[in-house]
């Protein structure tokens, strides 16, 4: 069986929860606990040495890391309910969607950074809260920006069935929720958002309703 490194509360480990619920996967689970710096540990570095969650250990033995790379891999090995479309330019649109989030805004909320914000620059709570509000706004601006462009009234980002655009979305308006950004005007998100919330395979994959969870 699959063997998965996360945390309850890391997005990029919920964005892969996501994927596995939606393929009906079942996978060995293994929390590594962040905020007590167990990604520091030299056994977990050994498996990533960028020190970051998620991680997937193949049946096979492989290490996979970075959560759009695991989400590919899944849905290439396990094609059964497709994350990406076929169509090659909305499949080219989809991931830039997911890219936005993955690699635009969800690293400027991470917790090595907000670490580094208050530790070494010193900066009080209301700075680093005008840091998380500044990026976490302007990205998701950006994100409801880009599918009222795209127009529709589709149920999901780009169609009826969720996909990599969803599982990345759904886990960056939960750390906005979190972190007390104000997105209500962000009305296409929050639609979809609730959409997702409904579904199983998503509301399982909630912080909450995980093995690690901690208040």
């Amino acid at each position: 069986m699959m063997r998965f490194m996360g945390y309850f509360r890391s997005s990029s480990s919920y964005r892969c929860r996501i994927a596995f619920n939606l393929k009906g996967l079942e996978y060995d689970f293994e929390s590594v606990h962040l905020k007590s710096g167990q990604q520091k540990a030299a056994g977990f570095a050994a498996v990533n040495p960028q020190k970051l969650l998620p991680v997937l250990i193949t049946e096979d033995g492989q290490e996979l890391y970075q959560s759009l790379a695991i989400i590919e891999w899944l849905d290439e090995t396990y094609p059964d309910v497709p994350l990406l479309p076929g169509d090659k330019d909305l499949r080219a649109q989809v991931r830039a969607f997911a890219q936005v989030i993955a690699c635009e805004v969800h690293p400027l909320q991470n917790l090595r950074v907000l670490q580094y914000l208050r530790a070494d620059l010193r900066l009080d709570e209301d700075q680093v809260q005008a840091w998380l509000s500044r990026w976490l706004g302007e990205g998701l601006q950006a994100c409801e920006d880009i599918l009222q462009k795209r127009g529709g009234g589709s149920a999901f980002c780009f169609g009826e069935e969720p996909g990599l655009a969803d599982l990345c979305l759904v886990p960056q308006i939960f750390s906005a929720q979190r972190f007390g950004v104000d997105i209500s005007d962000l009305t296409r998100l929050n639609e979809i958002y609730d959409t997702c919330a409904a579904l199983p395979a998503f509301a399982k994959a909630h912080p909450a309703q995980q093995p690690d969870f901690e208040k």
